[in-house]
């Protein structure tokens, strides 16, 4: 039987996962993914995975309200609370730059969250099952401090709502995400008939009433699924269950310590759902810096709503799919299709006037921006706190020219300038982009967040949208494929998802110098391959700028032969008070 055929028949059977989602949980920091590994659309991702699997109708999504300041303060003290609505106060907590905070839309995003936890919770209760919020687990704040990406503590704000409601029976929470549940612990602290069980890899703080494990780094699927078991064991009976499924604890995460392999991390959700029997529960994602961090609470999701324990398939992100589905219903001439002739255009001919130019001769500047609106970007920008987002278009000597400009602050500023045509790749027709920059002008560089080469400001934390609107350029024009070839290390990292190098002896190079780099900040790993500070082979390794492809039918070179060439291949860094060392005893 068919996967979502039988998801269908379980959703006929139990009823729809009562799942809360908001295209808003998308938290409005465009640097977050590079500081810490976090996917800003994780929530998005397991959504969309969700739909198309079957295992949930769109109309199943459930919005959340926003939580009212008057809940939030059932958890937390008013000194912490009226500090919110400061940039700088949300910047360390993120651990970004003020100049990046747009508080409303960032405060619009925690209350979401907080929203969906309640509701989820008062609707495990009412209905006795298991439900999800797709955005929540922030157990680092407590009632008067915010730290770790948490603002406030959601599971304390939802219990608080529930205990204010007369619900006298005990919350238990089950913290799995790899870090220790301090917040938590602090806010359930006078709350009597709670109980926290955790497992983490940081044993940063003593939590004396917390039934918590630390495990030592690197701990892997055997001794993680052995600890957790004698944890269930220990878990007293309860009338609600908070599950935090956190995704930091796969192997090579950012900032867990952990080593558990994607089946591992599966199983421990899958054995936490079987010991709760028919207890209600909440469930929530926590955190995750780790690149399958949403295909792991996809499959939890997945677990909750079908019974079934599938393991999310690598390939491309949902993105791709998610917009394949928009295009199919764009308008066609509101994009310029309209056989490529208007009224105007005809009238412009006759009348030996200017046309209205398009791009790549398809496209209009008012084209673009339903475009635009329509994939969702336009909102995107607007939750950065760009307005009066307008088109303009025209044409270069090496191809056709768009630039995107939004207003902040009572100035008109660039936000995204791009150079396209035609071109031939292997033989194939592609779309090549000869320029692109997606700009953030309200952003600040710093320490945290230096200057890559060949910047000008910050970037919108917006490559893989725009990647995949290109995709959607190339399949409309007939096209095989989108190209560039980038000329720094940044830029090829930033679209490593869905380009490859043409050959697959340079696509190998890639991986194993990003193999060999991890760890290192990228433009640490820039200025070492400017400076001549990579080694290959014993030689310094200097970047080369070679053609990147993402073919719109196949998934680029032979992973087998890219593999195969990464065999015995070893990038070696030389520290730069090494390198300049060695040159100072250099005779001459």
């Amino acid at each position: 039987m068919l996967p979502n055929v039988r998801n269908l028949l379980v959703r006929w059977v139990r009823g729809p996962l009562p799942t809360w989602h908001h295209p808003d949980y998308r938290m409005p920091l465009p640097s977050i993914e590079a500081r810490s590994g976090a996917e800003p659309r994780r929530a998005d991702y397991v959504a969309w995975h969700l739909v198309a699997t079957g295992a949930l109708k769109p109309r199943d999504l459930l919005s959340p309200p926003l939580a009212t300041w008057h809940e939030l303060s059932r958890a937390h003290e008013d000194s912490l609370l009226r500090t919110l609505d400061d940039p700088e106060v949300l910047a360390r907590i993120y651990g970004t730059d003020p100049a990046e905070i747009m508080v409303d839309e960032v405060l619009r995003t925690v209350r979401l969250a907080c929203g969906g936890t309640i509701a989820a919770a008062r609707a495990a209760l009412a209905e006795g099952r298991a439900t999800v919020n797709l955005l929540g687990g922030f157990h680092h704040a407590g009632p008067d401090r915010a730290g770790g990406s948490c603002a406030v503590n959601d599971i304390a704000v939802a219990v608080a709502a529930l205990r204010d409601a007369g619900f006298d029976h005990r919350v238990s929470v089950i913290d799995l995400d790899a870090h220790p549940p301090d917040g938590t612990a602090a806010c359930l602290a006078r709350d009597h008939s709670s109980w926290i069980g955790s497992i983490s890899g940081s044993n940063w703080v003593a939590l004396p009433d917390v039934d918590e494990t630390v495990l030592p780094p690197g701990s892997g699927d055997e001794l993680y699924l052995e600890t957790l078991d004698a944890l269930l064991a220990r878990r007293p009976e309860s009338g609600l269950v908070f599950v935090l499924a956190g995704g930091d604890v796969l192997r090579g995460d950012r900032l867990g310590q952990l080593g558990l392999s994607l089946e591992g991390a599966l199983e421990r959700d899958a054995r936490v759902l079987a010991s709760l029997g028919r207890t209600p529960s909440v469930w929530l994602p926590a955190g995750g810096y780790h690149p399958d961090a949403w295909r792991l609470f996809a499959g939890t999701a997945n677990l909750l709503a079908t019974g079934r324990k599938e393991f999310v398939p690598k390939g491309p992100d949902p993105l791709r799919g998610q917009f394949a589905g928009i295009a199919a219903g764009l308008d066609a001439q509101k994009l310029g299709d309209d056989e490529w002739i208007t009224t105007a255009d005809l009238e412009g001919t006759l009348s030996h006037r200017e046309t209205e130019p398009r791009l790549l001769g398809h496209y209009t500047a008012s084209g673009v921006e339903y475009a635009m609106y329509r994939y969702g970007v336009l909102t995107q920008l607007q939750r950065l706190g760009y307005r009066n987002v307008r088109v303009r278009l025209d044409r270069g000597e090496i191809g056709d020219r768009m630039r995107i400009y939004g207003t902040a602050g009572g100035l008109e500023h660039l936000l995204t300038e791009t150079v396209l045509a035609r071109d031939r790749v292997d033989g194939k027709p592609v779309l090549l982009i000869h320029w692109m920059t997606l700009r953030n002008p309200r952003a600040l560089f710093s320490t945290d967040r230096p200057r890559l080469r060949g910047q000008e400001v910050p970037g919108l934390g917006m490559a893989r949208e725009a990647g995949e609107l290109l995709s959607r350029v190339a399949l409309r024009l007939g096209l095989a494929g989108v190209a560039f070839r980038p000329m720094h290390l940044h830029s090829a990292w930033t679209g490593r998802h869905e380009f490859h190098f043409v050959e697959a002896p340079r696509q190998a190079r890639f991986e194993a110098l990003m193999r060999d780099a991890r760890g290192r900040p990228l433009p640490v790993i820039d200025a070492a391959l400017d400076e001549g500070r990579v080694l290959l082979d014993g030689a310094p390794y200097r970047w080369e700028p070679d053609m990147m492809v993402s073919w719109l039918a196949s998934e680029g070179p032979d992973q087998a032969t890219v593999e195969k060439n990464k065999e015995g291949m070893r990038f070696h860094f030389v520290e730069a008070a090494a390198s300049a060392a060695v040159h100072e005893a250099r005779p001459g």
